[in-house]
């Protein structure tokens, strides 16, 4: 059963940075794709970015464009998310996933539902203004 260690969580000041990293415990696919999502207390959990390994596709929210990068370091198993220029509202608890996947499929409303995802624990992250 593969695992899903996000880190780098944190609090900081509204305009400030963090890099989260969701680390793999094996490898998954070569047709992978991964993604982060963030969800408040209450609220449904929202998609962040998704990244699909070959070709090196991205998606982001509107609400993250400009100010987050996804990226991933494949030889490490590593997904990682740059967060520049932070916003109170950033506040959430931060997910990844990663499954195998198709790049329609990766990029769809629903591979986020595919019951074949691996997902992490979560890591913490609050801005304050």
């Amino acid at each position: 059963q593969v695992q899903l260690v996000e880190s780098g969580g944190g609090s900081v000041q509204a305009g400030g940075s963090l890099r989260l990293s969701c680390a793999a415990s094996a490898y998954i696919s070569r047709n992978l794709c991964m993604g982060w999502f963030r969800q408040l207390p209450g609220k449904e959990r929202e998609e962040v970015a998704r990244i699909y390994a070959r070709g090196n596709l991205t998606y982001y929210a509107d609400s993250v464009k400009g100010r987050f990068t996804v990226s991933q370091d494949n030889a490490k198993n590593t997904l990682y998310l740059q967060m520049n220029s932070l916003k109170p509202e950033d506040t959430a608890v931060y997910y990844c996933a990663a499954g195998d996947s198709s790049p329609y499929e990766c990029f769809s409303v629903s591979w986020r539902l595919k019951p074949s995802n691996y997902w992490g624990q979560g890591t913490q992250v609050t801005v304050s203004s």
